[in-house]
């Protein structure tokens, strides 16, 4: 298979929008792939859901998502801008080869393409600038490395269990969503990259900031020793400090609920062996569990030297080359 090359999209203070100008035949490969998987009617309702909540939580990329929407064909990028059905291995620690404080992460997410149709774009906040490892029509912000300042990802939780059945579950949690007015995780790590200047900042924002569902964020500093995990809920948060690692399971807080993606427990093991085991700038920690068939996205970051190494893949191995900043 021909790996496709990550293109650096200089989006500037444009948000979504840059990177949808810059590539907007990336958006419409996942939207072909998200009709396959969820529906046109489905994603029709999910966008009049969505849209609706938004505009009742005064969401600040309302506007920017409805621009992105108004340049789509087809349904659901108020859908998309809002889907938290991941799992994901984050961990930090002292770079092993270089000054600063290095994140190593992977995204896991079972929708086809979302390897291949990866970018960068560098964005200008009123703090500065930063690199967002995303798609185009994507307004919020999952990973991401501001050059000087800090490193951050976002990790899901656990859906919280309500009933014995899945479905209910998924629907309560959403329920509990539509009447919460918190902003969505990823709409709050971009709030972060967009307007905090330091490491203490970014700290203090996603551990105090109202949440809409509940969060894990993974925030690397400029130091080697500057790194934190944060559990977050709605309202409150529990924080561990680095070198850590973070999967898809609760570590602070006790909240019951059902596995996010494969091995949870495994991965988060792997990752803490891969710290300490100071593994070089290359993706050959990228193996199972950690690797798994929903593997879409692997990232090697550290803000105080400038480093983002951006790996795009799907279920049957890498799809991009190595973007190297």
């Amino acid at each position: 298979m021909t790996l496709r090359t990550i293109p650096l999209i200089d989006a500037g203070p444009h948000g979504a929008l840059g990177a949808l100008d810059a590539a907007p035949e990336r958006l419409d490969e996942i939207m072909r792939t998200a009709r396959k998987r969820y529906s046109v009617p489905a994603m029709l309702v999910a966008d009049a859901m969505s849209r609706r909540w938004m505009e009742r939580s005064d969401d600040p990329y309302l506007p920017e998502i409805a621009a992105v929407a108004a340049r789509s064909v087809w349904p659901g990028a108020y859908m998309l801008n809002l889907s938290f059905e991941w799992g994901c291995t984050t961990g930090l620690a002292p770079d092993p080869e270089a000054p600063g404080n290095r994140m190593l992460r992977t995204l896991d997410w079972p929708l086809e393409g979302l390897g291949r149709a990866l970018v960068v774009t560098r964005h200008e906040g009123r703090a500065g600038e930063y690199f967002n490892v995303t798609w185009p029509g994507f307004a919020g912000i999952i990973t991401a490395m501001a050059p000087g300042r800090f490193s951050a990802a976002i990790n899901q939780p656990p859906m919280r269990w309500t009933s014995p059945v899945m479905a209910f579950d998924w629907v309560a949690n959403r329920a509990a969503i539509w009447r919460n007015g918190g902003l969505p995780p990823a709409h709050l790590l971009r709030k972060v990259f967009d307007e905090c200047e330091t490491y203490a900042k970014a700290k203090k924002m996603l551990s105090e900031s109202p949440l809409c569902v509940p969060a894990f964020y993974s925030l690397g500093g400029m130091e080697a020793d500057e790194s934190c995990a944060i559990e977050r809920l709605e309202t409150r948060a529990k924080l561990r400090h680095g070198p850590v690692s973070t999967a898809n399971h609760w570590t602070g807080f006790r909240v019951p609920g059902r596995a996010r993606g494969f091995d949870s427990p495994g991965r988060w093991r792997c990752m803490e062996e891969t710290h300490a085991s100071g593994v070089a700038d290359d993706f050959s920690w990228v193996a199972p569990p950690i690797l798994n068939a929903t593997t879409r996205v692997a990232v090697i970051a550290n803000a105080k030297t400038r480093k983002l190494m951006v790996q795009g893949w799907e279920e049957d191995g890498p799809a991009t080359e190595v973007f190297t900043l």
